[in-house]
């Protein structure tokens, strides 16, 4: 309690020092616990089950001919047919369990009152191989999966229990309504609990046998066709089991099943890509994070930015460090005294480190302030559907993981100056306290090597956040091909609410006709696959005049849009026409391709008349009436594949559609118009999605804006305090130096050689720490190719920007103490004690 007295005392006679160094703290303890906030949601949590490390991962990746849907949950590498699944499930292996599942989109009603929400299908070995136990009622089990469309239950995630029943346990037996069936509440999932797939947040659990049923499916292909790939599945191995040994035994199972069972369905395919398709392989990886896309995607920038934040927080201790030193060369002479008077070595270097971790403290306490804004403007740059799934707030852990770290810090940039403080001998410290005489030269050394070390990190992160800065534009500047300012966009699923697909029909056009009398609105249309949201539909087209069969390469993406589309949107035909409302149903079926389709299957210029078949057999009996250039498809930063547009009035099954609205008004204001509108036409149709264009476009590059954003934020911290940390030792040494510089005046130097004495300092820590920073840059620059757009790794204008910006710093730094030495008094500085 003595040294806590004594550090509180000493620290309130600092003012200055004290609120320099509890500010660099925060600074830096606040970006790394934001951004470890963020890793740890992401990147590190393992699910909330019991051992989640025997969980394991399965994958099968191609080739896979047919056809693939995968979301979220993962890349269509992981995704693997019903069939299979059940065929694995079936087999003896080293799991205990096997489970299956896929996430939806689902419209949800109770009591009349419809929301979307985020819903699972789930095979009947889902819970239990997660080993999960309900928090009220049971939860699916093998009695509701054992034949398809039969059990109309459903299990609620605990969120969706509180805010809608209330936490009624008399809500078991109850019914819900998803995509305008009714199904019987059998349970509540654990408190913890919401899925398996990071970033998304299930709120209700249904039979994977209900699929079809609830997605209004008319076709049992997804359970019986083994070329439909769209199920994710893991399983937790047996007790004792190794990973190795799991995913042996799953090999032993799965490689008959391509061999007995699929490979002789693979009717026309070439000897030498059968040779491929038996050996494909079944990766078990390992899953106690659970599956999610979200895990490649977000590893690099999260350890990049975890990076930058570590680079921010050395360069604060080391200006605390350098600052520690100076005050301890001012409390020479009390240390001595302490030590003369029988005070040991380790009671002092004790005191000065309780100065130091009370410094850590108070920095610590600030920098979840810091963390919360952090937190807080990472949030506006996300997409409104991540920050449903992510916690924008310090959770325990978080605020652990950040005391840990002022801890550590506090230890850090106390110990080497406590050290030195107590480490003179008695009677040149006590003679050095009455005549002033420099500190020492190891000190000094110290010091100069801290500021060199902070130029070259501060240097890095400049041209780091250069480059990333330049990618962003480059991102925002891209030609997308189609013109998105003034648009507004939302999406509806009618059949989700209970509509037969005549009156989900009719209803699309009523909405149609709707939103084109609002005042102000110039063209409406519709699309199935929604533009610039990162859904891809594909599917095996049969070309006119282009071979086909299960060696070609014959996979196109494709969308199904309303008459008008592409000049709503912007877009100039190449040749032909668009689609009208006279390719209805029952008409002759047409096409629109891009120019990737064009040159993937050679059509040259003579493409439209030409015919096609979506899927790769059937008649020929879909002409191509129009070329469009290139447009975006379903990402910003994505090279554009080969696409085919069909006409939405020539489908017999619309179960979505996004609209687009144009307007010669404001986007924004239209917003409110159209929900309203919406309410009133179909209350219990829920508007998915309703935003602008450019909201829109945004979001499909917030990963880029983050990126950038934070790291020339951090930069720019991270040069601020480099400065500050150069400026307060440039400062301490020419107070240091006073006399020395007295007596160079003495002797005829004048203000000028001065001034160049010191700057020469600077220079010389620019060189060094400068030259560091930029070798430093180039592997960040090399390592970070894949996150930069339109642009490598080394940019010599970034560099040179970043090279002119440092110095200015710098020099600016160093000019205060430069000119002040240059006025120092030669008389007054020859009796300087």
């Amino acid at each position: 309690m003595r040294h806590l007295t004594l550090a509180l005392r000493t620290l309130r006679k600092t003012p200055f020092v004290t609120t320099i160094a509890v500010l660099s703290l925060a600074l830096g303890l606040g970006a790394n616990a934001a951004i470890y906030s963020l890793f740890d949601q992401l990147l590190a949590r393992k699910l909330p089950v019991r051992a989640p490390d025997e969980l394991v991962s399965l994958a099968t990746p191609g080739p896979k001919p047919g056809s693939d849907s995968c979301n979220q949950s993962g890349g269509c590498d992981e995704v693997m047919s019903y069939p299979i699944f059940r065929d694995l499930e079936r087999a003896e292996t080293g799991l205990s369990g096997l489970a299956g599942f896929r996430i939806t989109t689902a419209s949800v009603s109770l009591r009349d009152q419809p929301f979307t929400a985020d819903a699972a299908y789930v095979s009947g070995g889902y819970f239990s191989t997660l080993e999960l136990l309900p928090q009220h009622g049971r939860l699916i089990g093998p009695a509701e999966d054992d034949r398809q469309g039969a059990h109309f239950v459903a299990v609620l995630s605990h969120d969706l229990w509180v805010t809608r029943f209330g936490a009624d346990p008399g809500a078991i037996g109850r019914t819900i309504t998803m995509n305008g069936q009714s199904l019987e509440i059998i349970g509540i999932a654990p408190e913890s609990f919401t899925g398996t797939t990071t970033g998304s947040r299930i709120m209700l659990y249904v039979p994977i046998t209900m699929r079809r049923v609830l997605s209004g499916s008319t076709t049992n292909r997804m359970y019986e066709d083994r070329s439909v790939y769209w199920l994710y599945a893991f399983g937790r191995r047996k007790p004792g089991v190794t990973l190795a040994q799991a995913a042996a035994g799953i090999e032993a199972a799965y490689r008959p099943i391509i061999n007995d069972v699929e490979a002789p369905l693979q009717n026309g395919m070439s000897a030498q890509t059968l040779v491929t398709f038996r050996k494909k392989p079944i990766n078990v990886v390992e899953g106690s994070r659970g599956q999610s896309s979200i895990h490649r995607e977000a590893k690099a920038p999260l350890l990049l930015l975890l990076g930058v934040t570590g680079i921010v927080l050395l360069i604060a201790c080391a200006n605390i460090a350098n600052l520690l030193l100076a005050r301890g060369a001012a409390r020479a002479t009390e240390m001595g005294v302490r030590l003369a008077l029988g005070a040991s070595r380790a009671q002092l270097v004790t005191q000065l480190l309780t100065e130091s971790l009370l410094l850590a403290f108070a920095g610590g306490v600030a920098s979840l302030l810091v963390a919360q804004w952090t937190l807080g403007a990472i949030g506006t740059m996300l997409p409104a559907t991540a920050t449903e799934s992510i916690i924008l707030k310090l959770e325990p852990r978080v605020i652990l993981f950040s005391s840990a770290l002022a801890l550590a810090t506090g230890v850090l940039f106390g110990l080497f100056p406590a050290l030195h403080s107590t480490r003179a001998d008695l009677i040149s410290t006590i003679r050095a306290g009455a005549s002033q005489i420099t500190a020492g030269r190891a000190a000094s050394r110290f010091r100069h090597a801290l500021v060199t070390v902070q130029i070259a990190l501060s240097m890095a992160l400049l041209i780091s956040s250069g480059l990333f800065l330049r990618s962003l534009r480059n991102v925002t500047r891209v030609d997308l091909g189609v013109r998105v300012n003034d648009m507004v966009t939302f999406s509806i699923s009618p059949e989700r609410a209970g509509y037969d697909t005549l009156r989900a029909t009719a209803f699309f056009r009523q909405v149609a006709e709707k939103l084109a009398a609002i005042p102000g609105v110039t063209a409406v249309t519709e699309a199935q696959v929604p533009l610039l949201e990162g859904e891809s539909w594909g599917n095996s087209v049969r070309v006119q005049g282009f071979p086909h069969g299960p060696d070609v390469d014959n996979q196109s993406r494709y969308n199904v849009v309303g008459p008008a589309y592409f000049a709503t949107m912007g877009v100039r035909l190449d040749a032909g026409r668009e689609f009208t409302d006279g390719d209805a149903m029952g008409g002759a079926k047409v096409a629109i391709i891009n120019q990737a389709f064009a040159e993937k299957f050679r059509l040259g210029r003579d493409a439209v008349g030409k015919f096609m078949v979506n899927r790769d057999s059937g008649a020929l009996d879909m002409q191509i009436v129009g070329v469009v250039p290139n447009v975006k498809y379903s990402s910003v930063k994505d090279s554009i594949p080969a696409v085919f547009y069909l006409p939405s009035h020539q489908e017999s099954r619309l179960y979505s559609l996004h609209y687009y609205v144009r307007t010669s008004l404001d986007g924004g204001a239209l917003l409110g118009t159209i929900r309203t509108m919406l309410a009133g036409l179909a209350p219990k149709v829920p508007v998915e999605d309703l935003n602008t264009m450019p909201q829109r476009i945004l979001d499909n590059i917030f990963l880029d804006r983050v990126i950038s954003l934070l790291t020339a934020a951090f930069a720019c911290i991270a040069t601020l305090l480099a400065g500050i940390g150069l400026y307060g030792v440039l400062a301490y040494s020419v107070a240091q130096r006073t006399r020395e510089i007295g007596v160079r005046m003495a002797l005829g130097a004048d203000a000028a050689g001065v001034r160049r004495l010191v700057l020469r300092q600077v220079g010389g820590m620019l060189l060094i720490g400068g030259t560091l920073g930029v070798i430093a840059a180039v592997g960040i620059g090399a390592a970070a190719r894949s996150l930069l757009y339109g642009m490598e790794g080394q940019d010599p204008l970034t560099f040179g920007i970043a090279i002119a910006l440092l110095a200015a710093i710098a020099f600016g730094a160093g000019w205060v103490p430069a000119r002040r030495a240059s006025l120092v008094d030669p008389m007054r500085a020859l009796r300087y004690d």
